[in-house]
């Protein structure tokens, strides 16, 4: 599963990234407002359930073996979830999506051991930095 923003700037950069990895038709995709932020942050506690029944499926349906979760700059959730300061400038940007990616994979691990995650910050020209 690719976990990705519901911003419009964004599809056709994702889309890039998926035939640069070669995964076209390899993976289920689900857009959340922030991505992994909107899996993690308090702000958007009331939508968690949602992601993790949906993962829950496309393991059921698509025994998909991971998650990438691709966070991207300049995100409006993530403003909303953590406040301007969060997000003021590229370092602290920087923190802020790594902390949400970090929380991501723990409770992906927590719920689903054997699953790979891979997390991503996407610039705003199309390029993923790559975490892991």
């Amino acid at each position: 599963m690719v976990l990705v923003c519901i911003d419009p700037r964004f599809p056709e950069p994702t889309l890039g990234w998926a035939r640069q990895q070669n995964i076209i038709g390899k993976y289920s995709q689900f857009a959340f407002a922030g991505a992994a932020i909107g899996v993690v942050a308090p702000a958007f506690q009331a939508w968690r359930g949602t992601f993790w029944d949906n993962l829950g499926a496309s393991i059921q349906l698509h025994g998909i073996p991971k998650v990438i979760a691709v966070n991207h700059r300049d995100c409006g959730a993530a403003k909303i979830a953590y406040g301007a300061a969060r997000v003021g400038d590229r370092q602290i940007e920087t923190v802020t999506h790594l902390a949400s990616l970090e929380t991501f994979r723990a409770e992906v691990g927590r719920r689903h051991p054997a699953m790979r995650v891979e997390t991503g910050l996407m610039d705003l020209d199309g390029s993923i930095e790559m975490f892991g």
